[in-house]
């Protein structure tokens, strides 16, 4: 394998945590820095895989960024050894990983498949030199990193990169993983443990973002909290409203994060949802942090988007009851009823010329959300300004 000189990449953000070196009487800082999306970009990414010297290690399960392939296969060039741990299936996009697993093999990349022994691999990270771990709520796709709200921690903690690095190569091997580290959350291991832990320690109060909240003992861990006196915020969705949980859906983004704020004081950040198959069918990936830049991050943004939900549904509101209520049985009635999107693009693009379309590295399930979220913004929009007017005199 390639490799070249070691440099070890130091945060912007330093904080006085410190990690002691028996070899060493100097502690050495570790640093960590939130990654907001869609503010950050693709631009911090890009970045880190230019400056790595030895190796780049990265995890994907769903991609399209042709900035961050470019960068992988220029770090290549230069002898960095590169190495990709590809889902081996998605829903609706295999095709477009199977076509990145040639591109990037084009490109000298080493390329690994995920084993098949659980529903989806659905962890995203990077390594950096094994020296930066970039663990993130969203996928290496433009839909969630430039049109969607999301996370990503990006640290320097030894504890932390190892672990990374030892489920990565785990992984790649299609060998057992022991979690060897309570503060890395790995689905179907030891996520489930360690989160009920998480919020059962919650005093005063928790701040989540989960799109689809619906595990029943976590709900009742909730609960139980809530009657205990400690204030539970929603961003998402959960199965069934509950008492003790306040819960908004935040309609003024996509959200694509799975965050937890507890006392203001620790995060968790990953990919797994507080919902059964995240926790004991697939293979995810988060952490927990106390870094407080990090976790005040998260909350300052928590708090905006709660206020933007809330004036968004107040908004909302103000118009007629029947319309709003049409608008919503009407929407979810048509978008029901549209044909599956990828198939149409598919047949679309076979009755072209080969040369006139290509399909290659469009995401087909991320177009498909994007469609249909379009054409129900679309419809019930329409129908809730027609529902406004005053009726046309006869």
């Amino acid at each position: 394998m390639r490799t070249g000189k070691a440099l070890g990449y130091v945060l912007a953000c330093k904080m006085p945590v410190q990690m002691h070196d028996k070899t060493n009487s100097k502690p050495k800082p570790i640093g960590f820095r939130l990654l907001v999306q869609p503010d950050a970009g693709v631009d911090p990414l890009v970045a880190a895989i230019d400056k790595s010297r030895q190796r780049v290690d990265i995890l994907i399960f769903r991609f399209d960024s042709r900035q961050i392939e470019e960068a992988l296969i220029r770090a290549v060039a230069r002898g960095v050894a590169v190495q990709a741990l590809i889902a081996w299936t998605n829903h609706g996009g295999e095709r477009n990983l199977r076509q990145l697993e040639t591109r990037l093999l084009a490109g000298g990349v080493t390329v690994s498949r995920t084993a098949s022994d659980l529903a989806r691999y659905h962890g995203k990270m990077m390594l950096i030199d094994r020296k930066q771990l970039y663990l993130l709520a969203f996928n290496f796709t433009a839909l969630d990193i430039d049109r969607s709200r999301s996370f990503g921690i990006v640290t320097t903690s030894p504890r932390l990169v190892l672990e990374a690095a030892r489920l990565f190569d785990a992984d790649c091997a299609r060998q057992p993983y022991t979690p060897g580290l309570k503060a890395f959350l790995v689905s179907p291991l030891n996520a489930r443990s360690e989160l009920a832990a998480f919020l059962e320690g919650a005093k005063k109060d928790l701040l989540i973002y989960d799109p689809g909240l619906c595990d029943p003992q976590m709900i009742r861990v909730l609960e139980e909290r809530g009657r205990a006196g400690v204030k539970i915020r929603v961003i998402g969705r959960m199965k069934r409203p509950s008492p003790e949980i306040a819960a908004r859906p935040l309609s003024t983004i996509r959200l694509h994060t799975r965050t937890i704020i507890r006392d203001g004081k620790d995060a968790f950040v990953g990919s797994q949802s507080l919902r059964a198959l995240e926790l004991d069918g697939r293979r995810e990936v988060g952490v927990i942090v106390s870094n407080s830049r990090v976790v005040k991050g998260i909350a300052r943004v928590f708090e905006d988007d709660w206020k933007a939900v809330k004036a968004s549904n107040d908004q909302l509101s103000q118009a007629p009851l029947l319309g709003d209520k049409l608008a919503r049985k009407v929407a979810k009635a048509m978008t029901r009823e549209l044909p599956s999107v990828s198939e149409v693009m598919e047949g679309l693009a076979s009755d072209l010329s080969p040369r006139s379309v290509t399909l290659e590295g469009v995401d087909l399930e991320a177009l498909e959300e994007t469609v249909r979220a379009a054409v129900k913004t679309a419809v019930k929009e329409t129908i809730q300004e027609a529902a406004s007017r005053p009726p046309v005199p006869a």
